[in-house]
């Protein structure tokens, strides 16, 4: 598998609005989850890393009680990459099933 390359600030500054509520943030895709309970933070946060393990791709992110705050990097390639990009719209799309 090749690594994953750093996007460049042309590729963010097009490809961010699309991304709905997400911002960056010292360098880092970051959006903060509100949901109306623990329950409900932990299973999305378990279903999030569910997605995570498989594209080997794990999010910095932050729990207490109904909040998950999520930020999105890519080590390897020193900065934003597609996997982050691809980890928020699965975090999207399973916080707005509930």
């Amino acid at each position: 598998m090749s690594r994953p390359q750093r996007l460049d600030d042309a590729v963010l500054s097009e490809r961010l609005p699309r991304l709905d509520g997400w911002a960056l943030d010292d360098g880092k895709l970051t959006r903060e989850f509100n949901f109306r309970d623990f329950n409900e933070a932990f299973g999305f946060m378990a279903r999030a890393a569910l997605i995570a393990e498989r594209l080997d791709h794990h999010p910095e992110w932050f729990n207490v009680y109904a909040t998950v705050r999520v930020q999105l990097t890519t080590h390897d390639a020193g900065g934003i990459s597609d996997l982050d990009f691809t980890l928020a719209e699965a975090m999207n799309h399973i916080a707005d099933e509930r």
